[in-house]
Order: C-alpha cells, then sequence, then structure tokens
C-alpha cells in the first residue's frame, strides 16, 4: 500500500554492483511519465544515464552530494523545458519523486541530487555543466540527477514519533496551536 511505501522509503547512496534490468527501467520511465503536470503541459525530459564513465562524470556535476553516483548503476536526469511552461520546476519535481516511489516499489534503492542552484565551481553552475556534458539544450533545465540501483545498505525507516507534527495546523496559520 501506499502508506507503506511512503514509511519505508529512504534515500539510498550505497549500490551494488548489478544492473538494472531494462525491465524495471522501463517500469520508472513509465512512472515518470504518469507523473502529474500543470496543465497537462508535461515539461519534463528524462536522459537515462547507464555508461558508467558518464554517470562517473556527473558524480562531479557539484562539490558535495553527488559523488555516490559513481557507485550507481543507474542515473535518471530529470530536466525541463523553460520554454514549455513557468512551473517546470514543480512538474519536474513531481516526476522525480515519481521515480524515487516506483523505484522503492520494485526492489531498488535511489537518492536525489539536486542541480538545479547548485555550483559546479565558483565559475561554473552544476546546471551548466551536466548541460555541456549531455549536450542538452538552453531551454531545458536540469531539476535534479536521481540516483538508482540494488541497495547495498539497510536503513530504518522514519517513526511517527520521529514527524514534525508541530508544523501542522488547521484553517490558519497557527504554530502555537499546531496539530499533536
Amino acid at each position: 500500500m501506499f502508506i507503506d511505501l511512503i514509511e519505508d522509503r529512504r534515500s539510498i547512496r550505497k549500490f551494488k554492483n548489478k544492473p538494472v534490468e531494462k525491465e524495471k527501467i522501463n517500469s520508472l520511465i513509465e512512472a515518470a511519465l504518469r507523473s502529474p503536470s500543470s496543465r497537462g503541459i508535461n515539461p519534463w525530459r528524462f536522459i537515462i544515464i547507464e555508461d558508467t564513465d558518464i554517470l562517473e562524470k556527473l558524480s562531479k556535476a557539484k562539490p558535495h552530494g553527488a559523488a555516490f553516483l559513481k557507485g550507481a548503476p543507474l542515473g535518471i536526469v530529470v530536466c525541463g523545458d523553460i520554454s514549455e511552461s513557468d512551473v517546470w520546476i514543480e512538474d519536474a519535481s513531481i516526476a522525480s519523486i515519481f521515480i524515487h516511489l516506483a523505484a522503492h516499489d520494485i526492489g531498488l534503492g535511489s537518492c536525489w541530487i539536486q542541480i538545479r542552484k547548485r555550483e559546479y565551481n565558483p565559475a561554473k553552475t552544476s546546471d551548466t555543466y551536466v548541460k555541456e556534458l549531455l549536450k542538452i539544450p538552453d531551454n531545458i533545465m536540469i531539476e535534479s540527477i536521481i540516483a538508482i540501483g540494488y541497495p547495498d545498505e539497510v536503513k530504518k525507516n522514519h517513526t511517527r514519533d520521529a514527524l514534525q507534527f508541530h508544523k501542522v495546523s488547521f484553517n490558519t496559520y497557527s504554530m502555537k496551536d499546531a496539530w499533536r
């Protein structure tokens, strides 16, 4: 069930040296393409990366938080066409989480790598680095890269007690009377 899925899903940064089967890649693609999109515009674009050399280069897209992509057998670059929609960021983000949930549902692990608004180095953005590497045109912006593979680590789920219920209020914004 969906609640079980979101309770159990965790970000996985260590992967087994085992390729992801084509059927599972196809399932991830279908999940991404089924994600909701504002006004049905579907500005997202997806680049499936299985080439280990490219994955290693992508793992250097930013100084922190991408190195584990080098050990993943699969990466999905999630992009949006800014000429099609002013809410491409939201649509690409929704597609990204659909990919995460689908990956977990079919026995894979995944982890989001933020690219938008990150720096490759002080002179170049992560977006520019990835665009140059993958030959992406200027009207396509990169939201994230999702590292995917068979988990080589086990993480406990977050307990209900660890959830931040104090950040929920009803009817009006009031954190002093937040939901308990």
